[in-house]
């Protein structure tokens, strides 16, 4: 029998998603689990839909169970060094909420779960130490081919060492979207997919800059590319 992880209540939650919840893990302050939003069914949001995405099995709009394949498939096909750009996923967990996905938790040098791309340029802007990491991860993404949907500032968070940038971690929103993903079977399409994706960061990041020297507020889920 799988141990029962004790994660608190509902409102322990330390981050929301527009579908899932994430929790610190209490048996271990290196992972986090993402449990499902009750009003946010499979079943509703395939209904949501129109064709042919509602054609789609139910399996396809249960985040968890989608993430741990994409994950598989990530792995079998690019390999370790996809890590270096996203957390890993550890499987499935009992919690006393419900069954839910393990992943790495991202902390700063210092212990602190590190903040998203999104909060750390609304309040320290464009660093150089951060355009640095940026144009690394960027690179790379391309590089392997990396799949994903449209990457959201709020879905990367900024790893920093001694108060410093170290890196750049996708922690949601990964697989292609497409009905047939060619970009899985074919490394050319997933490149030019990949880097088509990445380049537009710069200018979504510009652009929340751009709200802030306006006196616009910040969006809760973010700036969607």
């Amino acid at each position: 029998m799988n141990k029962i992880i004790d994660i608190g209540t509902i409102d322990d939650a330390f981050s929301s998603g527009g579908n899932r919840l994430c929790f610190v893990d209490s048996s271990n302050q290196a992972r986090c689990i993402k449990l499902a939003l009750e009003h946010r069914s499979a079943e509703i949001k395939r209904a949501e839909k129109s064709f042919p995405n509602n054609l789609r099995s139910l399996a396809y709009f249960d985040e968890n169970i989608s993430d741990e394949k994409v994950y598989q498939r990530i792995s079998s096909t690019i390999g370790d060094e996809a890590y270096t750009l996203i957390a890993r996923c550890n499987g499935f967990v009992e919690t006393n909420l419900g069954r839910g996905l393990s992943y790495e938790m991202i902390r700063d040098s210092d212990g602190d779960i590190s903040m998203t791309l999104l909060h750390y340029v609304w309040q320290y802007g464009a660093t150089d130490d951060l355009q640095v990491a940026l144009d690394h991860f960027m690179f790379e993404w391309a590089r392997l081919g990396m799949p994903s949907r449209n990457i959201l500032l709020h879905n990367i968070v900024v790893q920093r060492t001694e108060l410093r940038v170290s890196r750049l971690i996708v922690i949601d929103g990964l697989g292609w979207p497409d009905l047939i993903p060619l970009g899985y079977f074919c490394k050319y399409i997933a490149r030019k997919k990949a880097k088509r994706k990445v380049a537009r960061l710069p200018s979504v990041i510009q652009k929340l800059l751009d709200d802030k020297a306006a006196g616009r507020t910040l969006l809760k889920f973010g700036v969607d590319l």
